[in-house]
């Protein structure tokens, strides 16, 4: 795994001082090691990306959305391999890695169809002046870097590097040096489609490289998805560059469940929303807002059916959860047991990593939890929910917007006239009504307040990496 590097259309191997070890979060060992790319090779990586961008943003649609079916259906063939990959690197359950995959195809689809209608979006612009004509053109960023977590590996990525490349952008992607394996993938496919060398660069590393990317001067724009410390890093090497940038960063997100609903079906809500990816999503709604009339009975059920999930190593095992990715997150979900033992927190499930080789934590809840309260208000990123009651809509809506973040919110209610309005009222991005977190490529995503700038998917996403130039021509 030396030559995991790619630039200028060729593999490289790593030439920086980081060796990456990839780790099964299952086992808790490493299967696989890397060396990070050095700054040098970083810079080679931007340059590679500048030497394309003439050809590439000259390409025609129709060209580029070719190639963005390729990339769809090359992941469709290397289907296997990837699932088994998201499986063993990040401990999802097989459904999820599905998901995944199938997630990431659609959107280079979907991309590929909006790249077909860039040429409709010239058009003239109507002026009050006589004696003047307009018209608009967008046009690609430029040379963009794409820096993704290892969350939603793949993902993520599909996310940002098919509507950059719909766009006519030149791309250096650096995936998370916690999951670095699967974006391989992505080199593998542009070799496969003979993908022009430089439109697409890969750099793996660790804080070095993502701080070589961040920082350089060739860049026109970066987008980042990760963490609010690292986002407000990358925040300020744009600043110094006076250069757009997009983020998606962390949430704190409520779900709202009132007393009109089936308990049952709210429970699998409730379940979903903070045991998905062993909530490791920035989308995670971590705090349950439940009114008084049914507090009692959905407390308990809930109670059950998180005590009731399969927990387990998913290429092994059939389970519902997996383990954490990470170490890091591991200990850093434990300190938040450690934190509510010391609150006094009323515990109904879990609050303990599990007692296994891996990085395993029981899904966990927390009763009446205080709104001062540290797991209350900071983003966890693990299978760790609190709840509190509430007694009226206002007093719903209050609790759910009183919060740093606003990325995502859920609102289960039989009486959907109020689910609308309830809906209307959140401060956030993205608001399921009586669903499971169904995130659609034609929508948008992305936070209000600290949970981001910009958004991605659906036209937005694409409309994230092209500028906007007026021509106006006086016709004396």
């Amino acid at each position: 795994m030396t030559t995991s590097h790619y630039i200028a259309g060729r593999w490289v191997e790593g030439q920086g001082s980081d060796c990456i070890s990839v780790n099964d979060p299952a086992l808790g060992q490493p299967f696989a090691e890397l060396m990070a790319a050095s700054v040098a090779q970083v810079d080679q990586a931007v340059t590679a990306a500048r030497g394309a961008l003439h050809a590439w943003k000259n390409t025609s649609a129709s060209e580029r959305a070719t190639y963005l079916r390729g990339f769809a259906e090359e992941l469709g063939q290397r289907r296997e391999t990837l699932i088994t990959l998201q499986m063993r690197n990040n401990g999802k359950p097989r459904h999820e890695a599905e998901i995944d995959l199938d997630d990431a195809i659609a959107t280079f689809s979907y991309y590929a169809e909006l790249a077909e209608q860039l040429p409709s979006k010239n058009r003239d612009v109507p002026l009050a002046a006589p004696g003047f004509t307009a018209r608009t053109r967008l046009e690609p960023v430029g040379v963009v870097g794409l820096i993704v977590p290892w969350n939603f590996p793949l993902v993520t990525s599909a996310w940002k590097l098919a509507p950059a490349l719909a766009a006519g952008c030149t791309v250096v992607l650096k995936p998370s040096e916690v999951t670095p394996l699967i974006e391989q993938a992505y080199g593998q496919i542009a070799d496969a489609l003979g993908l022009p060398a430089g439109v697409l660069n890969i750099v793996n590393g660790k804080a070095e490289t993502g701080a070589a990317l961040s920082n350089h001067n060739g860049l026109d724009k970066l987008s980042f998805t990760g963490s609010n410390s690292v986002g407000s890093q990358v925040m300020r090497s744009a600043s110094a560059q006076c250069r757009p940038v997009t983020l998606e960063l962390g949430g704190k997100s409520a779900i709202v469940v009132f007393d009109d609903c089936d308990v049952d079906q709210a429970v699998e809500w409730i379940v979903a929303g903070i045991t998905w990816n062993a909530g490791q999503m920035c989308s995670a709604t971590s705090r349950l807002l439940v009114q008084d009339g049914i507090a009692d009975a959905l407390l308990t059920r809930l109670q059950a059916a998180l005590e009731n999930l399969r927990v387990g190593n998913p290429l092994t095992e059939e389970v519902d959860m997996g383990p954490l990715t990470s170490q890091a997150q591991w200990l850093k979900v434990a300190s938040y047991f450690a934190t509510a033992r010391e609150e006094g927190l009323h515990c109904l499930a879990g609050g303990k990593a599990l007692d296994r080789d891996g990085w395993f934590v029981s899904p966990t809840l927390y009763a009446d939890v205080p709104k001062d309260s540290r797991l209350w208000t900071e983003e966890i990123f693990g299978p760790v929910l609190c709840a509190r009651r509430f007694a009226t809509e206002e007093q719903a809506i209050a609790e759910a917007n009183d919060s740093r973040f606003g990325l995502v919110a859920t609102v289960c209610s039989a009486d959907l006239e109020r689910a609308e309005r309830v809906a209307d009222a959140l401060e956030v991005g993205h608001v399921w009504i009586n669903s499971v977190q169904a995130v659609f490529v034609e929508t948008s995503w992305g936070g209000t307040k600290g949970s981001g700038i910009g958004r991605e998917l659906g036209p937005w996403g694409l409309s994230a990496y092209q500028s906007v130039k007026h021509v106006t021509r006086c016709l004396g």
